[in-house]
């Protein structure tokens, strides 16, 4: 890409959801996603190219609930090889919403650059009245552009919002402002095309990871199970005969029962690592002085899915339970 009027080169990459979905005219429900390709989506957003200098590639056009570990580390690998290239200077990726923050974290740990990486997509389809796709859009190319992204790690920008990928999380399931980054707050607003900032995360990401992955790599299988009262812990027992890990979406403090708890501690001597995570939205999940590393890797503040993305990668480091624990503190 050449650079023209000195405005930035920005690769908005699609790989389908709500934003490229078409319904019912006007209709909010009851649509298909990732039916329109993302050149067209593009199109259809004024102004837009006065932005920035825009090339559009489509990487996939899926449901995001069709994302998968490979589509991922293909994603990274293909961003990685853009981003050492001189002549483009920030990306977009358009996402669906269910997976988009999974999506978001997985590029936070695996992509090394200080360029910005900016996720966005919409909760209405293209057809339906005040669709939110076109001006979501907006303002992520906004933000891709803005020097003040730089370095802040994978952003998500949605309804004015701006995002970190570590704490971002989907809050609600229709509604435009689906967003939320739990009691973490917001990095900080975009208004039209003028991005404002006033946090950024402290955690390690994007340039300054240790976790690398290459095309066609296989990462560990590590699967999430959560517990409510009264359940028994034969499946607990079944996915580690499957999984190199588990991570458990606990009850308050990531807590189970007696007999879970005592299945954890035989998984974990005999080398499945256990991550404790928790089915509730805000909060801390530690240990005490009593417990640790008899009963699992404590999640911190990630989220059963993000504690997943984590371990699998830790994993491809090492299988000691002191250092994984040492990268949850760190990630």
């Amino acid at each position: 890409m050449d650079k023209l009027n000195n405005k930035k080169n920005i690769l908005v990459i699609g790989t389908g959801g709500t934003i490229a979905g078409v319904g019912i005219d006007g209709k909010t429900s009851g649509y298909d996603s990732a039916q329109i390709k993302v050149d067209n989506i593009i199109k259809n957003v004024p102004n837009i190219e006065k932005l920035a200098n825009i090339k559009a590639v489509e990487l996939y056009n899926v449901d995001s609930c069709d994302m998968d570990i490979e589509k991922l580390v293909n994603m990274a690998c293909y961003i990685e090889e853009m981003a050492a290239k001189d002549d483009i200077d920030g990306f977009v990726i358009t996402h669906g919403s269910d997976t988009l923050e999974e999506t978001a974290y997985f590029l936070n740990l695996t992509v090394h650059t200080n360029k910005p990486i900016v996720l966005t997509g919409s909760m209405r389809p293209s057809t339906a009245i005040s669709a939110d796709g076109p001006f979501n859009l907006y303002q992520a190319v906004a933000l891709a552009r803005s020097p003040e992204a730089e370095g802040k790690g994978v952003l998500v920008v949605f309804s004015d919002a701006i995002y970190g990928a570590r704490d971002v999380i989907k809050v609600n399931t229709f509604k435009t402002d689906a967003f939320n980054q739990k009691d973490m707050g917001s990095f900080g607003y975009m208004r039209d095309d003028k991005a404002y900032f006033y946090n950024h995360s402290i955690k390690k990401h994007t340039i300054n990871s240790e976790f690398k992955v290459s095309k066609d790599m296989k990462l560990p299988n590590v699967e999430v199970i959560n517990y409510y009262l009264g359940r028994s812990e034969e499946s607990l027992k079944h996915l580690s005969k499957i999984a190199e890990g588990i991570v458990l979406g606990g009850a308050g403090c990531g807590g189970a029962s007696t007999k879970w708890n005592d299945a954890i501690e035989e998984m974990i001597n005999s080398g499945t690592v256990v991550v404790r995570s928790s089915r509730v939205g805000n909060g801390l999940v530690t240990y005490n002085n009593k417990e640790i590393f008899k009963q699992g890797v404590y999640s911190n503040s990630l989220t059963p899915q993000k504690s997943r993305i984590l371990l699998m990668l830790a994993l491809t480091k090492t299988k000691d339970i002191k250092e994984i624990q040492e990268i949850f503190n760190t990630y």
